[in-house]
């Protein structure tokens, strides 16, 4: 890097720290009072102050619902600043803030059972800023893996300096799927027992940000794992040209040969099989056809007169003909259980599959059913009405299992 690309980032940044302690200095009593609540008020800040804020990294907001609150960087400063024991972390480790998460909650089940409300209302708000510093701790960390993705694997011009940046975050990204592991929510379920605000705290609020984050982080690794593939890919051409460079470096008179008129080919390049010249006769020459005629008269005559063959016939291939008619006997029973819709009463495909009798299994059956519904015009469709019987997967998945199709007639039908 030059003197005059030093200089350019030292102002750089002296403009952008001296504009980010000016804000903080702007607005010192809305983030103090941010400090000491849990959120940050907003009827003494602009909407642009606020957008200022928050580009700034000095105010965030969890998400859409949330109220703004101080950055976990920023409160950390505060407390540092101000000598507050009681909320400054020296240890940034997830165990260690789990740990205090513990201590804050046998707190507020102590206070709640002296019926110490004031006592109370103060862990629940420090135990409230813990589980948000946590979350700010996962989110700057997964902010500044964009941010390297964005900038050092843009602007580091050799391919070795990508390779190093990538894998140093592909470490710090098991760092933070091995900081998430840490945190056992049934460990935590048992922890809040029936209490609402803390099971509300530190269950569902808690578990869908970190499902939040894990899901970044699949992003980010995705990402990294292409940038990779792709760092790779240009690693070995540019082996390739140097390595080439080097040996015209060394013999000056090298000369390729003429690969195309050697009799042998080197194994390296004869890799692709041998191409058969395909001949044809140019019926459009006219200046060719005396010689084609001369060809014809030329061929040989057959030592014996050609035997009478009966005509060929294409060979029938069983096995399909009987899937086809079987997939026929399927589509005509589909048809004839729309029509008994159409002349009744709403009916269920698998009870009118069992009263009918049909030799089909209920999953083939029920598939057609669905196929042949969505093989109608917009305007059949919009005759009928088709519910499904369905049930999610399980707890956790949300695939869809089908277990019956009801079909009606819509009434404006």
């Amino acid at each position: 890097m030059s003197a005059s690309d030093s200089d350019a980032l030292d102002n750089r940044l002296l403009g952008t720290g001296a504009e980010r302690l000016a804000l903080l200095g702007k607005h010192a009593e809305a983030l103090m009072a941010g400090y000491v609540r849990d959120e940050v008020p907003l009827e003494g800040l602009s909407t642009t102050a606020l957008n200022r804020l928050l580009s700034a990294r000095i105010l965030w907001r969890p998400d859409e619902q949330a109220g703004v609150k101080l950055a976990p960087k920023v409160r950390e400063l505060i407390a540092e600043m101000l000598a507050d024991e009681t909320r400054r972390h020296v240890n940034a480790d997830v165990a260690e803030t789990l740990e205090l998460m513990r201590g804050l909650v046998q707190s507020y089940r102590e206070a709640r059972d002296g019926a110490e409300y004031w006592r109370q209302e103060q862990q629940l708000l420090r135990l409230r800023q813990a589980v948000d510093d946590l979350d700010g701790r996962f989110a700057d960390a997964i902010d500044s893996l964009w941010r390297r993705l964005n900038s050092d694997f843009g602007f580091v011009s050799r391919l070795a300096d990508k390779i190093r940046e990538n894998d140093r975050a592909q470490k710090q990204i098991v760092r933070l799927l091995d900081g998430l592991a840490l945190i056992d929510f049934d460990e935590l379920i048992d922890l809040v027992g029936a209490d609402g605000a803390l099971r509300k705290l530190l269950v569902s609020q808690l578990q869908h940000r970190l499902s939040q984050h894990y899901t970044s982080l699949r992003e980010v690794q995705r990402r990294l794992i292409e940038l990779m593939a792709r760092f790779r890919q240009q690693q070995s051409r540019s082996r390739l040209v140097a390595g080439m460079a080097a040996f015209l470096r060394e013999h000056p008179g090298f000369v390729p040969g003429n690969y195309a008129r050697r009799s042998e080919v080197p194994a390296l390049v004869n890799r692709a099989a041998p191409l058969t010249a395909a001949g044809a006769v140019a019926l459009d020459q006219a200046p060719d056809a005396r010689v084609v005629t001369e060809l014809l008269h030329d061929l040989p005559r057959p030592a014996a007169a050609p035997e009478p063959v009966a005509a060929a016939v294409a060979a029938e291939r069983h096995e399909d003909s009987m899937v086809a008619a079987r997939q026929q006997a399927l589509r005509e029973d589909v048809e004839r259980f729309y029509l008994s819709v159409v002349e009744g009463e709403p009916l269920s495909a698998l009870e009118y599959l069992e009263a009918g009798g049909l030799d089909w299994g209920p999953e083939i059956w029920l598939f057609q059913v669905l196929a042949e519904f969505q093989g109608l015009p917009r305007r059949e469709q919009a005759a009928f009405r088709l519910r499904q019987q369905e049930t999610r997967a399980a707890a956790f998945n949300d695939v869809r299992l089908i277990h019956d199709l009801r079909l009606e007639l819509r009434d404006n039908a």
